[in-house]
């Protein structure tokens, strides 16, 4: 498998406008994303930009970022793009889709999902952790997979994924976390499907895989990565990235 890691970015976002360009200690969020991604030594990082400002500051960085078209309507659409640009000729097989709002992610949980698409057949893969605060399980804002565990429990296969506390009874409960290794060809075919039933009403794009009969493993990491998506959110990863530097 020849990967490639691509890692979406706009401006507008609606709860924290301009954040790939929000400063962490010195260096723009987006910056330090691209430098994380590159920590993990799986191939070449690219940008896909919604924006000039955001390929500047990359290209400023050392980087590669490519414009995107400003009016795609998600992160996986922007990803594909850049992908058809970057390597039109088809010599990375594997996607990894990056949020760009993850500026303390430890390299290693990008190496994971690589693994995890790399070890079995499927599609797609992801990534998820034990929730550990209780406040989380009923939090529609902490995303859950119900995943059909291998017996070591570190690998598994999606079932689903939902806002809602699942599964039901006892046992632990995980939170999903949003990087995906793509198949080329399951990217591709994913981006070309128009948004499910299920996606539509819990919001959750990859619903849409599995409503149409693709495959998505899971690997379990042991953290949840800090996601700056509020002003609340900037204010730790400044804490936490300027005490770090």
């Amino acid at each position: 498998m020849n990967p490639v890691v691509l890692i979406p970015a706009r401006m507008a976002s609606s709860r924290l406008p301009g954040k790939p360009l929000a400063d962490i200690a010195g260096v723009p969020m987006i910056v330090r994303v691209w430098q994380q991604a590159r920590a993990a030594a799986i191939g070449p990082v690219v940008v896909a930009a919604a924006e000039a400002e955001i390929v500047r500051a990359i290209g400023q960085a050392g980087g590669h970022a490519v414009l995107t078209d400003p009016g795609l309507p998600s992160g996986s659409d922007r990803v594909f793009q850049a992908l058809m640009d970057f390597d039109p000729a088809g010599y990375h097989d594997v996607a990894v889709n990056l949020q760009g709002d993850l500026p303390a992610l430890d390299p290693g949980a990008i190496r994971a999902v690589a693994a995890a698409l790399r070890a079995g057949d499927a599609d797609i893969a992801t990534l998820a952790a034990a929730i550990t605060d209780p406040a989380d399980f009923d939090n529609p804002n902490v995303v859950k997979p119900v995943v059909a565990w291998a017996p070591d429990k570190q690998t598994g296969r999606a079932l689903y994924f939902t806002r809602a506390r699942a599964p039901a009874g006892d046992g632990p409960l995980f939170h999903h976390i949003g990087i995906y290794a793509y198949r080329r060809e399951a990217l591709a075919r994913f981006v070309a499907l128009p948004p499910s039933p299920l996606e539509q009403r819990e919001k959750l794009e990859q619903l849409r895989a599995l409503e149409a009969g693709m495959t998505i493993a899971v690997a379990r990491v042991d953290q949840v990565p800090l996601s700056v998506d509020t002003a609340d959110d900037l204010a730790k990863a400044r804490a936490l990235l300027g005490a770090a530097s």
